[in-house]
């Protein structure tokens, strides 16, 4: 099957967006619209549920919002004036329903339903001792650990059974839950995934980020503080809590800036558009190369290649088509055919192309397959030279935090220097962002190596938390290897 983004198989992938509505009278339907808004950050699956002030209605289903959640008779059944959605790709659990969020449960307090962005890196450790101790388990998403935690928890308000349950997990979430009581929207210590928080006239709302304010009209308040825990109660009410205290620096994902987040978003303060400029704008300074044209990559490479251009002086041109019309269900029967169906996604302007030295500015590299294509692409349409800029540092680790990263042994960048992936992927030239230089382009003098700004561990494998799961995984692996050499 051909993917929506052909080329998008070598790209990092997000694991979700979320969005909530407290106090909206038609507040499904505005869920539904900023989810559409949200789709970038997940094409698996969608969910809302809503709560009337007398019961929770849920509809979750796989695939895009749209089809889905384009039927009035579906929002008419999500009745009531709060709800909470979800868009979704998996990082944890299999592909399934039962997966699919706002996960819901009947508690002693009532109902609750969460949405999650993010990924909890001890939940294996945690489910095992929640099945030890009787739970039973609905899903496979790390998720669903938070709602045991929360149903065992021995104190007595919701607010304080949940704040007992976050404090037992590691790792990274944003999220947005749903209660007889109200909404509650919160962010990790480390504020590692985004959360953002707006208000339409009476209606508070939370989404990952601030274009889905602008699609339902809203005007953007401010960020969800790492660490902070925010309840909106009848009335609109907001209440904040900072129950993790206030004495961890945050790091926020780096990667939103480069990649995940919507050109057109708003992020800590920065437009995410100027920031991509801003990284083109330093790969030209750090890299340059005398050439004809400057080229992006459809499309998360165009906000760089418009800094790079600006810079350097090189024009910006569209030497790589992108067909919009090309979906999910076009059937691949053989490698012959899958190469084919590559170029009805993107194809190269030949005529602008011939003859030409070229400048190919990509968001990043992760397995290189990707790369390998387009520079092939390029020199069948008759370039001269194809060197290529890449708007990151070199992805060398995986991430453990809500991002789909291959393991590490099949990232490029762990298995090559730079002079040997370019020999790999057939480019004259190769170069990246230098770690200093994107984080100039954030608006940071460069990276404090006794604490650093922002999660780059993708980059640079200084994770910012413990990771409890994945260091017993390299145990046993280590054990497995051992054995493999006594044998």
């Amino acid at each position: 099957m051909l993917t929506t983004h052909p080329f998008d198989d070598d790209k990092l992938r997000e694991e979700c967006g979320i969005f909530g509505v407290y106090g909206a009278e038609t507040a499904s339907a505005m869920v539904a619209l900023g989810l559409h808004a949200l789709q970038h950050r997940g094409q698996e699956a969608a969910g809302i549920t809503s709560w009337d002030g007398e019961e929770f209605h849920t509809h979750r289903a796989m695939g895009h919002v749209a089809g889905n959640f384009d039927n009035d008779e579906i929002i008419r059944q999500l009745a009531g004036d709060i709800a909470c959605g979800h868009v979704r790709y998996s990082t944890t659990g299999e592909t399934a329903l039962r997966n699919v969020q706002p996960l819901y449960a009947d508690l002693s307090s009532g109902g609750f339903a969460i949405s999650h962005n993010g990924n909890i890196s001890n939940a294996t450790n945690l489910r095992r001792r929640l099945v030890r101790e009787g739970a039973i388990f609905q899903s496979t998403s790390d998720t669903e650990v938070i709602i045991h935690l929360l149903a065992r928890s021995r104190y007595r308000t919701l607010l304080d059974r949940f704040i007992d349950a976050l404090k037992q997990v590691e790792g990274a979430y944003s999220l947005i839950c749903l209660t007889p009581e109200g909404m509650i929207a919160c962010r990790d210590p480390l504020g590692i995934r985004p959360l953002v928080m707006g208000r339409l006239g009476d209606a508070i709302i939370f989404a990952s980020e601030t274009v889905a304010f602008d699609v339902v009209g809203a005007e953007y308040i401010r960020s969800v503080e790492p660490g902070e825990l925010i309840v909106v109660t009848q009335g609109c009410e907001i209440r904040s809590h900072r129950p993790f205290g206030e004495s961890v620096r945050p790091r926020p994902c780096i990667f939103e800036h480069v990649y995940f987040s919507r050109p057109d978003s708003v992020l800590d303060g920065n437009s995410v558009y100027a920031v991509r400029k801003g990284i083109g704008a330093q790969l030209a300074l750090e890299s340059p190369v005398e050439a004809d044209l400057v080229i992006p990559v459809p499309d998360s490479g165009v906000p760089a290649a418009i800094g790079y251009s600006q810079q350097s002086g090189i024009p910006f041109e569209l030497g790589i088509i992108r067909s919009h019309y090309i979906g999910r269900t076009f059937i691949q029967p053989g490698d012959k055919v899958r190469h084919l169906g590559v170029k009805l996604k993107h194809n190269a302007n030949r005529a602008l192309i011939d003859g030409k030295k070229i400048v190919l500015i990509d968001d990043s590299i992760v397995r290189g397959t990707t790369s390998l294509k387009i520079v092939q692409m390029m020199r069948e349409a008759g370039a001269k030279e194809v060197h290529m800029r890449i708007a990151s540092p070199p992805t060398r680790h995986s991430c453990f935090y809500g991002v789909d990263t291959p393991e590490r042994g099949k990232l490029l960048a762990h298995k090559m220097d730079v002079a040997q992936m370019a020999a790999y992927i057939h480019a004259d030239s190769l170069a990246f962002v230098s770690i200093d230089g994107l984080y100039r382009a954030i608006g940071e003098t460069m990276r404090d190596d006794d604490s650093p700004q922002y999660c780059d561990a993708c980059f640079t494998g200084d994770y910012p938390t413990t990771l409890t799961d994945f260091d017993d995984m390299a145990e046993i692996n280590q054990l497995e290897l051992l054995h493999e050499r006594v044998v």
